[in-house]
């Protein structure tokens, strides 16, 4: 299965905008997601719209509560729930 990788970065970019936030340069795997640039009201909104074009959320399939540090675990949350349901 594909990474959604490119979809979640285009979302959140379209999602920066739409929030008036201001991305802090080039999103990478080691990118710190509380200091990228989107505030806690832009993640909750990006974590909508991945909601509604995925059709699923992946955090709250979580048994332990986790929330991602960086740019590569917030996008293997999504790989990894998304392989779950094929």
């Amino acid at each position: 299965m594909k990474s959604l990788e490119p979809v979640i970065r285009e979302l959140l970019i379209e999602t920066a905008d739409a929030t008036d936030c201001e991305l802090t340069g080039e999103l990478n795997a080691d990118t710190v997601l509380l200091e990228c640039g989107l505030d806690s009201i832009g993640f909750a909104f990006l974590v909508a719209r991945l909601e509604e074009d995925f059709g699923f959320d992946p955090f709250v399939a979580l048994e332990n509560a986790e929330y991602p540090r960086t740019w590569s675990e917030f996008v293997s949350i999504y790989d990894n729930h998304a392989s779950r349901e094929v």
